[in-house]
């Protein structure tokens, strides 16, 4: 296939029909595919501390597929059919993407996030009807199996907990104790508790015991719109998994081949680390390297990160912007990172001052991209062989159609945008998922529009004469922290439980290094007095990353015509406070200042700083939302 540069490209790419392309159906098919290429190939590799990076366990194509299928056999042995559900809730390590892929290949895997707290691991559960529970095994310095455990108790049809111990991936003698403490004094729980390395064992490795799945088969299960309460959950195929990863790698055709090597720092919950850094290089036959069970937020990973690139000659890794926040504190000193040919940002906005800043400083090329759980994982990505758009998620991916819409109120199709108006994201394609598990969910997801159905993202985009795309906002209101989902209603919830409160608001606040953070706007009842909601609200919200780092009291909220609250107004306001902030800091005396809606950049600040406005655009730059100076 042509390297991909432009969109005729990408059209050149489909003048051979998608089925001529010989995709596996699978993600079984495909790890299976990639395997061959080169059998004794490292395929994984990992170490559980930093300081033991240099001596990984190692995993070659042929004992990874070993693994998958033992896992797969394992699981099929306990009950789980090709409609049942195995859940997760663990931290990165090999046996999550075991889980991950063996699970697949007998029935459904369902990734639950392990920092959420028992209560909510248990509403999941039960809400994907689990039959069994992969969790980590009682570890020093973790809770991991208390939340686990405890949640298991309250799930009707669990058959029973496979706990998964880390001494065999801890060196020396605090490996030894670990084992020997687990030997000793087994897990218990109110439901059976097998040991997942023990049972992994008993089966043979060198192929499946059952029919494999097909490429409609539901292959998993992942939740979408926020790590705290109950968030959607998300039905995905088999083929919309392996197509997108056969899509990624088609298009990032460097990164992913034999001989790569792509560093797994996102966690295994979320399709970013499932896909970029687990299916799609695996099927190419390259090498990922997983760094500690907490990825990037071990401890040392960040500040090591550069001498991983040198040991490993690491050629991609994917982050968030946090992530890559974080590596810009961090000096290269020498360490050879020349190896690396591009690194991969999705999940939340690249503000413009990072994104240079990280590629002048290391002269890593950043491809920004985008997509979503109920699309696989990517839709879109810069080009590796064009210029840079800043800002823009890129250009769309091959077989997988994406347009920017016009609806009426009633969200059907009035027309198609012209280029560079706004409008909702649609996409369709292979890749799309099959629909939320509770079918409530589906209102007014799909769009009927040119003889296909569409999936509304909920996010607002333009496309330009090239047919990049460039976000304008969020109609879905998720407030992103760094890389991560929070719904709006939780926070919302929580302070609609205080008697004083009558109406709660929640939005994204600028952040700098998180992206966004979560502040709330509330109106007071009639007569009554402001009381400390920010304790309050800390108080009813168990997921810390939700805790807002502010609530404002406002006499009257801003409100649609139809009575409803009128989020943007507040945005606005949080962006001009962040100028303001910004200015002050600086010594800076703002001329004029207006947020205003802007039809092609979505909400954008327009400020006449005078003399000093450089300095101020590039403090500015570190941010998100869109700028306007004046001459």
């Amino acid at each position: 296939m042509p390297d991909v540069r432009t969109l005729a490209d990408i059209h050149a790419i489909e003048r051979v029909p998608l089925s001529d392309r010989a995709i596996p159906p699978t993600t079984y098919a495909m790890l299976a595919a990639g395997a061959r290429l080169s059998p004794d190939a490292p395929a994984l590799s990992f170490f559980a501390r930093t300081r033991d990076f240099a001596k990984p366990r190692v995993w070659r194509f042929r004992d990874l597929m070993r693994d998958v299928n033992r896992a797969a056999n394992m699981f099929r042995r306990l009950g789980i059919g090709r409609g049942d559900v195995v859940a997760f809730v663990l931290p990165n390590l090999p046996e999550t993407h075991l889980t991950i892929w063996g699970g697949e290949a007998a029935g459904i895997v369902f990734a639950v996030n392990p920092l959420l707290e028992a209560a909510q691991i248990a509403d999941l559960l039960k809400a994907g009807r689990a039959r069994w529970l992969v969790t980590l095994a009682p570890t020093p310095g973790t809770d991991l199996w208390r939340k686990a455990s405890t949640a298991a108790a309250e799930v009707p049809g669990l058959r029973g907990i496979l706990a998964v111990g880390m001494g065999p991936h801890i060196p020396g003698t605090a490996g030894l104790m670990l084992r020997a403490t687990h030997r000793l004094r087994p897990p218990t729980a109110a439901v059976p508790v097998l040991d997942f390395g023990r049972e992994l064992a008993r089966e043979r490795g060198d192929a499946l015991n059952f029919e494999p799945p097909g490429p409609g088969d539901i292959s998993s299960y992942f939740c979408t719109g926020g790590t705290t309460g109950l968030p959607k959950i998300a039905r995905r195929t088999h083929f919309s998994e392996s197509f997108d990863a056969w899509a990624m790698t088609s298009f990032v055709d460097a990164g992913f081949a034999p001989g790569k090597t792509v560093f797994c720092g996102l966690p295994l919950f979320h399709v970013n680390g499932q896909l970029v850094t687990g299916l799609a290089p695996w099927s190419r036959g390259a090498h990922v390297v997983m760094g500690t069970p907490q990825g990037y937020r071990g401890e040392g990973v960040i500040k090591t990160f550069w001498k991983l690139v040198a040991h490993y000659r690491l050629n991609a890794f994917s982050g968030v912007p946090t992530v890559y926040s974080a590596l810009l504190q961090v000096p290269v000193d020498g360490d050879d990172i020349s190896s690396l040919d591009f690194a991969l940002c999705g999940a939340a906005p690249m503000p413009v001052e990072l994104f240079r800043a990280f590629q002048e400083r290391t002269g890593v090329r950043i491809l920004e991209g985008y997509g979503l759980t109920e699309g696989a994982c990517a839709s879109a990505c810069n080009p590796p062989g064009a210029p840079a758009r800043v800002g823009s998620i890129g250009i769309r991916y091959p077989y997988q159609d994406m347009r920017v819409l016009i609806l009426g109120d009633d969200g059907s199709v009035i027309r198609e945008a012209a280029t560079d108006e706004a409008g909702v994201l649609a996409i369709e394609g292979p890749n799309v998922f099959a629909g939320y598990l509770d079918p409530a969910h589906d209102k007014g997801l799909w769009i009927e529009h040119d003889g296909r159905r569409w999936l509304n993202t909920g996010d607002l985009a333009r496309q330009d004469a090239d047919g990049y795309f460039w976000l304008t906002g969020r109609k879905k209101e998720l407030i992103i922290r760094g890389g991560h989902n929070i719904d709006p209603k939780v926070i919302e919830e929580a302070l609609h439980l205080h008697p004083a409160v009558a109406l709660a608001a929640a939005i994204g606040r600028p952040d700098a290094h998180a992206g966004e953070v979560p502040v709330a706007y509330v109106q007071l009842k009639a007569g009554a007095a402001a009381p400390d909601l920010l304790d309050f609200a800390t108080g009813h919200i168990p997921e810390r990353a939700a805790w807002p780092k502010a609530v404002h009291v406002v006499e009257t909220m801003p409100t649609t015509g139809v009575g409803k609250i009128f989020k943007p107004a507040l945005a606005m306001r949080e962006i001009e406070d962040v100028v303001r902030r910004e200015a002050a800091d600086a010594g800076i005396a703002l001329a004029t200042l207006a947020v205003v809606q802007d039809a092609r950049r979505g909400l954008l600040a327009r400020i006449d700083a005078g003399p000093d406005a450089g300095a101020l655009k590039t403090a500015l730059g570190r941010y998100a939302f869109a700028t306007e100076f004046a001459a």
